[in-house]
């Protein structure tokens, strides 16, 4: 019913009611411009890999293993490490789970197991 509105305020309005409500719009507003603005970094982050790095980037956040990687992919394991530690570092993830939540938040299409 609200679509978007913090609060309904009634006639007379409450002076405390107002401003309770202004301070909690202010406070969603920089909320949703900060998700805005880590997901265009994210996104500015996964524009910056290269194809290969990508393709590494969906199988980790998949769930595959490197040897996995490297045999879908085919090439070697050792050059699935180097393409993760790279892709790892572009995208500035310090965890697999970091960059699971960076590849669902980016809406990536994913492989499916094997």
């Amino acid at each position: 019913m609200k679509e978007g509105a913090v609060d309904f305020l009634t006639k007379p309005i409450d002076e405390d009611s107002l401003f309770h409500a202004i301070g909690a719009a202010v406070e969603r507003d920089c909320a949703d411009r900060r998700s805005r603005r880590k997901l265009d970094d994210a996104l500015a982050d996964y524009r910056s890999l290269t194809l290969r790095e990508r393709e590494v980037l969906a199988h980790v956040a998949a769930g595959r293993l490197n040897k996995q990687i490297a045999g879908d992919l085919g090439i070697s394991e050792k050059t699935i490490k180097l393409h993760r530690g790279r892709m790892m570092a572009k995208m500035k993830a310090r965890s697999v789970p970091e960059l699971v939540r960076l590849a669902d938040r980016l809406q990536l299409e994913l492989p499916q197991g094997r």
